[in-house]
């Protein structure tokens, strides 16, 4: 185990994280979240493999909730048949088949792409399948991803308190665009070394990057993808929060906030992933809103969204027609990205990943044993038709969940941006993502959700009995 400046930092926050707990805790666990090249130790008897700070905060989280009184009884809670929890727990499972067992199973049956590191360099290389240090790093990932659900699942089950919820994503929220900000100032002012100590993981940092002449926005990640795509989930959780919880202003400051750092970030999959996910958002309402009668403050907005979108449409056309620096950023961000290199070498891994998931008879390759640039694909070719329909029935659950308003509408809206939230990464990994695990931060807003839909469900329920007692 190698010992990085940050591992004092991790360290810091698991002792204040054990002195408030999960529950007071939260705000600290999700402001440590935009930390993502920020290691809490690094393995190189494990090829390398960077354990991230707040991938050991969740960790904590979920030995934190252990120790306390019937933890294994109310964890059983948060794994109740046909709810997200139970699909997770599933999923693991086979998980860990999938890797262990498949890449014998097959071996040597099919060409994957795997990822190879030397000198803490990784590159993607073409080899036979067969097993890797990969198949074990990936599958503690997903451990640590499902240790994040349970814990704040079970937590926030028994205390569904959303305005907690909402005061850690806001200090996820500022966190994250004050790096990011910090990012572009520093390198303008010719200090670009000014965030190293924070970047620690055994990862490529293309944070010096620029296009079309500006600085490419990366925070606390490595790259502005990995930026970009935790930017999504936060614009996700406060576009749909500012629209359901009333007059905000804290909402309204954070969604502007994510929306300016999702610009500048210049990443081009989070640009079409938001494009892809307001048009899918906005289906959404619609159809939630045909059999119903839309009030006053709803036709506003959406008539205003509308206006301006089209407004900004209108100005972006003009500017790519006739402004230099404009036509080239675009070029460069979208309209020739799949005629790069990059973008032919990553179709070529999709492409793949398919020939993978029908080598190995539908099962997959096993969690670990290939890369691809599609989480479904990624999905498919790993942990098959399988796996891949567990993760279908953890969506669908997910999105289930009811958000029960009648108590507590600030709550409801809490739950519905929660949700809003996960839609958005998964866009976003439809695109890009490499492996099926999508990230600590996705299963973390996926276990608030299911927490506090599940406590509010139950807290309705003890509310009508009550009354039913009282009118007896």
């Amino acid at each position: 185990m190698q010992i990085v400046p940050t591992t004092f930092l991790a360290l810091a926050v698991i002792v204040a994280l054990a002195v408030k707990g999960p529950y007071r805790g939260l705000w600290l666990f999700l402001a440590v979240t935009p930390f993502g090249a920020a290691a809490a130790f690094n393995l190189p008897a494990a090829g390398g493999a960077s354990i991230i700070m707040r991938d050991f905060c969740a960790l904590a989280l979920f030995v934190l909730l252990w120790m306390q009184k019937d933890a294994p009884a109310r964890l059983l809670g948060s794994m109740r048949p046909f709810r997200p929890g139970f699909y997770l727990l599933l999923l693991v499972v086979f998980c860990t088949v999938a890797a262990l067992f498949f890449p014998r199973l097959f071996v040597g049956q099919t060409e994957v792409f795997a990822i190879a590191r030397v000198k803490n360099q990784s590159s993607i290389v073409s080899i036979p399948l067969r097993p890797t240090t990969g198949n074990l790093t990936q599958l503690f990932r997903i451990y640590i991803d499902a240790a994040a659900f349970f814990a704040l699942a079970t937590v926030f089950r028994q205390h569904p308190d959303g305005k907690v919820v909402v005061k850690g994503m806001a200090a996820a929220t500022f966190v994250h665009v004050g790096l990011g900000i910090l990012d572009v100032l520093s390198h303008d002012v010719g200090l670009p070394q000014l965030l190293d100590f924070l970047r620690t993981a055994n990862y490529a940092m293309l944070t010096e990057v620029s296009m079309a002449g500006l600085k490419r926005m990366v925070g606390g990640f490595p790259e502005a993808s990995a930026f970009g795509y935790y930017t999504l989930g936060l614009f996700g959780f406060w576009l749909h929060y500012w629209l359901r919880a009333g007059r905000s202003a804290l909402a309204a400051w954070c969604l502007l906030l994510t929306a300016f750092v999702l610009v500048r970030s210049t990443s081009s999959s989070a640009y079409v992933a938001a494009m892809a996910f307001l048009v899918a958002y906005a289906g959404f309402a619609v159809a939630r809103h045909l059999d119903r009668r839309i009030n006053r403050r709803s036709a506003a907005l959406t008539v205003g969204v509308a206006v301006t979108l089209w407004l900004a449409f209108l100005v972006l056309v003009a500017a790519y027609e006739l402004v230099g620096p404009v036509s080239d950023f675009l070029n460069r961000a979208l309209f020739d990205k799949l005629g790069t290199a990059s973008g032919v070498e990553r179709m070529s891994w999709n492409a793949q990943a398919w020939v993978n998931f029908t080598e190995t008879w539908l099962m997959g390759a096993g969690l670990g044993s290939m890369r691809a640039s599609n989480w479904l694909l990624a999905c498919l070719g790993s942990i098959g038709l399988i796996g891949t329909a567990l993760f279908a029935g953890f969506f669908a659950s997910l999105g289930r969940a009811p958000a029960p308003a009648q108590l507590d509408p600030d709550r409801a809206a809490a739950i519905g941006g929660l949700k809003a939230g996960c839609f958005a990464l998964l866009i976003s990994a439809m695109l890009t993502a490499p492996t099926p695990d999508l990230g600590v931060f996705f299963f973390a807003l996926a276990g608030l959700a299911s927490g506090l839909s599940r406590g509010a469900v139950i807290e309705s329920r003890r509310e009508l009995h009550r009354g039913m007692r009282d009118d007896w």
